[in-house]
């Protein structure tokens, strides 16, 4: 019999629902209280009520998740006295945007080897997230894949819509459903206006199919996000976007939209030319101009790992060095964090 379905697909295997994964790996109160507190304090960073900048830092990808909570253990006992000037969230990235093929991240391929186990993935990622948040860290993530965010949200304190992912309608109206404030990068070209529609979409209601937790396929109606800012992450086209003029354009485009002209400065991807030290230099053009009391600017995305570099994967993989993205030492990250922290002092 002629067969017009699933004519390219050679194998279905089961997945986990998010219902039992989150009821395997349960947030202990203490998690979800930190969890809780940090959404409301990016609010109130948001909403400017609170002068902490926010530093989103850590890893580009996660590929090892002892390394990772190594990371997470040494961010947080080395900046606990920073905690009135900064509010430091964990990069805790598991899914990567591929321009044509390569390796997805820890959830789709956590073993690295084409073997796609992404219900071990799952596991290994929801894992994680438990862990930092134990350590006393909010995490942040890019989400990525619009089903995946069900497994694990619920332990998000701040998430981006990507470069490759900002002008996608699917996304906005993801945005628009999630529970913790999240920022949309401007597109890979250096085009912000697609951020912006994005932000301005994600702000209204919007309904969509999906599944639920259980696993059922559902249609979600979202009351829309009130917490989207923008990224500027520099672009290929347009070069970077951290410096004062550029920064003045976009809030131009958000007040435009009558939108709230809150901006953070990814300091790695366009914007340090894929040269994990010139975050430093972006970090110095950053706290310049928050002198400014009118700054626009509520907070950075820093590129760090326990080493600095990247390395092609194999079995004989340095520990602690990134695997995609080139990354600070976290030992060079810190005086970073530390200059930030002294632009919030009177």
């Amino acid at each position: 019999m002629l067969t017009t379905d699933d004519v390219h697909i050679q194998r279905i295997r089961p997945l986990i629902s998010p219902a039992v994964l989150n009821e395997e790996l349960a947030a202990s109160e203490a998690a979800l209280t930190l969890i809780d507190k940090s959404r409301r304090a990016l609010e109130k960073i948001l909403d400017g009520q609170d002068s902490r900048l926010v530093v989103i830092v850590g890893p580009c990808s996660v590929h090892d998740p002892l390394a990772a909570v190594e990371y997470a253990q040494l961010l947080r006992a080395a900046t606990r006295h920073l905690d009135d000037k900064l509010l430091i969230v964990m990069r805790v990235y598991f899914e990567k945007p591929r321009t044509v093929v390569g390796w997805k991240g820890l959830i789709n391929d956590p073993d690295l080897d084409g073997s796609y186990r992404i219900n071990h993935g799952l596991r290994l990622a929801r894992k994680l997230l438990l862990d930092v948040a134990e350590i006393g860290l909010p995490s942040g993530t890019e989400f990525l894949d619009t089903t995946f965010g069900q497994y694990y949200a619920d332990l998000i304190s701040w998430g981006a819509i990507g470069a490759r992912t900002a002008e996608s309608q699917i996304h906005r109206q993801l945005a628009s459903g999630l529970s913790m404030p999240v920022g949309i990068k401007n597109r890979t070209d250096g085009d912000v206006q697609v951020a912006v529609d994005g932000i301005r979409a994600a702000r209204h209601r919007h309904l969509f199919p999906s599944l639920t937790k259980e696993g059922a396929p559902a249609i979600y109606e979202t009351a829309g996000n009130q917490y989207g800012h923008l990224i500027l992450r520099g672009g290929d086209r347009w070069g970077t976007n951290y410096d004062a003029e550029s920064v003045a354009v976009a809030r131009q485009l958000l007040r435009q939209h009558d939108l709230p002209e809150n901006i953070i400065i990814d300091c790695s991807h366009g914007n340090s030319n894929k040269d994990p030290y010139n975050q430093c230099e972006v970090i110095d053009v950053v706290c310049a101009q928050l002198q400014d009391p009118d700054c626009a600017i509520r907070g950075v995305m820093l590129e760090s790992h326990l080493k600095a570099g990247r390395q092609d994967y194999s079995e004989h993989a340095v520990y602690g060095v990134s695997i995609t993205d080139a990354c600070l030492a976290l030992a060079d990250t810190l005086p970073l964090l530390e200059k930030l922290a002294a632009t919030r002092r009177q």
